[in-house]
C-alpha cells in the first residue's frame, strides 16, 4: 500500500559518525579528524529531496555556525568556510523534515539537530560505559547492550567490514530513531523496505553496513593509513 502523499514519513534517523572511521574510508582531505562523535545528519525515513526550489542559505544559520562547525563539521573537507556538506543534508533531508513545524526552517532544522545531539550526548554515554577508542577490540553485543541500557531503545550501529587480512569490523556510525514528536524509539530496519536508503553509506570505495554481532569491533583512536 503506497502512501498517498509522496513525501510522507514516519520517523527520523539521527546519525552520528565517528570521524576517524570516516577518514579511514576516504582519506582524501582528512586532516586531524575530531576525536568525538559528530553529526552526520537528521533523516526522515521515507523521503528525500522534497523541495528542490528551497535552496540552502548559510545566512539563515549564521547564529549556529560556531556550533555547526564543532558538532556537525564536514569531516572530509577541513575548510571552515565550506558549507557543501550542510547544503547536501538540507537539500536531501531537511526539505523533507520541514513538514514538521519544529523543523520547518533551516535554522530550526539545524538548530534542533544540535539540540538533539546535546540531549543524546553519545560521547558521554560511551565514556560512562567504559567504551572509548582503543587498540584492542570490543564485542559488538557489549556496545549495543550499553547503549540500549542507557537510552532504553535500540539504536542502529553501522560498521566498516574487515579489510583483507583484518579480522575486525570498524565502528563508523550510530543512528538513533525519533518519532515525529521527537521521542526516542527503537530503530527497527526492514530489509529491502523503503528504509534501505539508509542501510549503506558510500564514501569513496568503502561502505558502511549494519554491524555484525559476532565480529570483533575496532573503535579506532587515529586514522591508520594503509601503505
Amino acid at each position: 500500500m503506497c502512501d498517498i502523499h509522496p513525501h510522507a514519513w514516519k520517523k527520523l534517523y539521527f546519525a552520528h559518525h565517528w570521524p576517524v572511521t570516516v577518514c579511514k574510508m576516504n582519506a582524501n582531505d582528512c586532516h586531524d579528524p575530531p576525536k568525538y562523535w559528530t553529526i552526520h545528519g537528521l533523516w526522515p525515513d521515507r523521503a528525500e529531496d522534497c523541495n528542490r526550489t528551497w535552496h540552502f542559505n548559510v545566512t539563515e544559520i549564521k547564529d549556529l555556525l560556531s556550533d555547526m562547525r564543532h558538532y556537525w563539521p564536514d569531516v572530509l573537507h577541513s575548510s571552515l568556510n565550506r558549507t557543501q556538506f550542510w547544503k547536501h543534508e538540507w537539500d536531501k533531508h531537511g526539505t523533507c523534515a520541514a513538514t514538521l513545524k519544529v523543523l520547518n526552517s533551516q535554522k530550526k532544522y539545524f538548530g534542533k539537530a544540535i539540540e538533539l545531539y546535546q540531549h543524546v550526548d553519545l560521547n558521554g554515554c560511551l565514556l560512562k560505559a567504559g567504551i572509548k577508542p582503543s587498540s584492542s577490540y570490543y564485542k559488538m553485543t557489549a556496545i549495543k547492550e550499553a547503549l540500549t541500557r542507557f537510552y532504553g531503545v535500540t539504536p542502529k550501529i553501522q560498521c566498516l567490514p574487515p579489510e583483507e587480512g583484518e579480522k575486525a569490523q570498524t565502528i563508523g556510525q550510530i543512528e538513533f530513531c525519533f518519532t515525529k514528536e521527537l521521542q526516542l524509539v527503537n530503530c527497527t530496519t526492514r530489509e529491502g523496505g523503503s528504509n534501505a536508503v539508509h542501510a549503506h553509506l558510500k564514501l569513496g570505495t568503502s561502505e558502511l553496513s549494519v554491524c555484525n554481532d559476532t565480529l570483533p569491533t575496532y573503535y579506532p583512536s587515529e586514522v591508520q593509513i594503509h601503505k
